[in-house]
């Protein structure tokens, strides 16, 4: 049996994730529900509302089974929920785990993808003491590509036809980060 793995509360200068909360569900559905958003997703969007009370409690059975955190990501200015980033298939023996994230529209651009990502990744190689973070994206979302590459992700190979996206066949690219070349932000995140 597994360890659980608190999830845990980090803060950056605009930033504060958290672990998902029931009064989350509304926002969440709105996040999962658009086409847009979700656009190179394998997964259609949402039609049920269900669905975000699904994926709350998936969060934390996440947490107490131990293989992985999914935190709410809220903006500090005004409070705000604006997306969230994940760890998931945490595997201690190996040290390994995978990077996830989902962002509101109105939130790309701005930087929110990169500094939640790293936020999460200084508490993944230095709480839980990672040696390997891997993440994938479909080959078309280039801006997907670009976050991971400025955190130091390496793309290191094209999984070729491996997802049904909106019906059409897609590639994914793989990325992985080592924690020896990793270069963490000058900001501090602590955890708290």
């Amino acid at each position: 049996m597994r360890t659980p793995l608190p999830t845990p509360s980090l803060h950056t200068a605009r930033l504060r994730l958290r672990a998902f909360e029931n009064a989350d569900v509304n926002d969440l559905f709105a996040l999962h529900s658009s086409a847009y958003v979700l656009r190179y997703w394998d997964a259609p969007p949402w039609s049920e509302h269900v669905r975000a009370e699904k994926f709350i409690m998936a969060c934390r059975q996440m947490a107490q089974e131990g293989t992985g955190a999914r935190l709410a990501v809220d903006r500090v200015s005004d409070g705000a929920f604006i997306g969230w980033c994940s760890l998931t298939k945490w595997k201690p023996d190996y040290r390994s785990a995978s990077l996830g994230y989902c962002f509101d529209a109105a939130a790309w651009g701005h930087g929110y993808a990169t500094e939640a990502a790293s936020a999460l990744l200084r508490w993944a190689f230095d709480t839980l003491d990672l040696n390997r973070v891997q993440a994938e994206t479909d080959t078309r979302n280039v801006a997907s590509a670009h976050v991971l590459e400025k955190l130091g992700f390496v793309r290191e190979g094209t999984l070729r036809e491996d997802c049904v996206v909106n019906g059409e066949v897609s590639d994914s690219w793989v990325y992985g980060l080592i924690r020896r070349e990793w270069q963490p932000s000058s900001e501090p995140v602590p955890a708290r």
